[in-house]
């Protein structure tokens, strides 16, 4: 199933990703450019990359003036994961416009992208908290109490795996139906943000 083999592409990321285990590392997706497999290597990608700024970012000892520019990095990166899942659902809705939807046909809470992004951030929570869960060098204590977490996230994978296959499949029979509402992030823009809109004012004053 869909499901299933997207989460396969994401732990293959991970993986990728701990290879270097560096955020400045180059991406190597190995699929076709413009495959939906491209584009879900891609995504999970970028929240490797994000997962591990956001613990550099909580290093008490940080820089003042690297914190700043690691918090731009990740609004940065905020924005791409935003525009690849929007991307991603420009797909789904394309996969399924011939549709016609039933009588009495509901929409979903979340689009199959964002449900996507959830299993990509699961894939990473999985990776790390088996690695938590074995680090030789942590207490018994913690690697149980790790170990039982990951039993729970194992679960949660499954479940989030038949959810998502169950919802392409309500939405291919006509059971469901797809609206995606873009993003509305206003703090990006230099036209909704006060302060960014204060700062363009005296600028070009």
């Amino acid at each position: 199933m869909f499901a299933e083999s997207a989460f396969k592409t994401f732990e293959q990321v991970v993986i990728d990703y701990h290879k270097t285990d560096s955020v400045d590392a180059e991406m190597p997706n190995p699929f076709e450019s413009g495959s939906i497999e491209f584009l879900l290597y891609k995504k999970c990608w970028i929240d490797s990359v994000q997962w591990h700024f956001e613990d550099l970012i909580r290093d008490p000892r940080i820089d003042p003036a690297g914190a700043l520019v690691l918090k731009r990095k990740i609004d940065a990166s905020n924005q791409h994961r935003t525009d690849l899942v929007e991307y991603l659902d420009a797909y789904f809705l394309d996969k399924y416009q011939s549709v016609l939807a039933m009588e009495g046909a509901t929409i979903n809470t979340e689009s199959p992208a964002w449900a996507l992004d959830r299993l990509s951030i699961l894939a990473l929570k999985i990776y790390h908290m088996d690695e938590e869960a074995s680090r030789e060098e942590a207490d018994v204590a913690h690697r149980e109490a790790c170990a039982q977490k990951l039993v729970v996230l194992q679960e949660q994978r499954t479940d989030l795996i038949t959810a998502i296959d169950q919802l392409l499949s309500d939405i291919a029979a006509g059971r469901k139906y797809m609206k995606v509402y873009k993003q509305m992030k206003m703090y990006n823009d230099d036209e909704l943000n006060p302060v960014l809109r204060e700062n363009k004012r005296k600028e070009n004053s």
